[in-house]
């Protein structure tokens, strides 16, 4: 799956959930490339967001790829509803899962692409017996639960390390940063060996949307 340019993951966590279907239908107007559904359940981490249903409902709204990432406390539980609802592609914490093969396999074996996420006080190093298995390896750049957070710095070392794994093991996977990405600060986190940028607050709360996206991208 790794791409020739960089993908951009608006999160729909920054959209408008009042007219979310108009949100979705925006981001292709707008140059976005998937769209980048966080599933947080109030658990695994102290947020709650959205489920099955509203991936399911605005799943006919558009044509582009969807991300889900899931931030839920034992996620094989429900790693196929989600492929179900409409996911392309689900990723799930590494901190999360004690059966991170099997959960692999479950997605893997429904026919949708699979990556594992890690948070920033995770050794990257944790990836690496899972990584002939991943489509996605998932850096997270903050602490998951909540949009609107600073790059923690030390980040881009991290992508790098995470870049160098994917080059040597798993040359199918693409490496996904998510959290604080922002226009001023995207083209290092490329530099450093991000292939998709999540950005939630940079591209729905900018004053053109189109604009920001070609920014990010670089």
């Amino acid at each position: 799956m790794p791409m020739s340019k960089t993908i951009i993951a608006p999160s729909i966590l920054s959209a408008n959930f009042a007219d979310m279907g108009k949100e979705i239908k925006n981001l292709s107007e707008i140059g976005a490339d998937w769209v980048h559904l966080d599933v947080m359940d109030g658990m695994f981490v102290p947020n709650l967001t959205f489920g099955f249903k509203m991936i399911k409902d605005i799943r006919p709204l558009s044509k582009l790829f969807f991300d889900a990432h899931l931030m839920i406390a034992q996620p094989k539980r429900y790693v196929k509803r989600f492929i179900e609802s409409g996911a392309d592609l689900v990723s799930f914490h590494y901190e999360a899962e004690d059966d991170i093969d099997g959960t692999l396999d479950i997605i893997k074996n429904a026919g949708c692409k699979c990556g594992l996420a890690i948070n920033p006080d995770t050794d990257v190093n944790v990836i690496k017996p899972y990584l002939s298995k991943l489509d996605l390896i998932l850096v997270m750049t903050v602490f998951p639960g909540f949009g609107g957070q600073k790059f923690i710095d030390g980040s881009l070392d991290r992508i790098n390390k995470a870049k160098a794994l994917r080059d040597e093991y798993a040359p199918q996977a693409v490496v996904e940063i998510d959290g604080g990405v922002n226009v001023a600060n995207a083209r290092s986190i490329i530099q450093a060996g991000a292939d998709v940028l999540v950005a939630g607050n940079a591209v729905f709360g900018a004053a053109d949307r189109a604009v920001a996206v070609k920014q990010l991208r670089g």
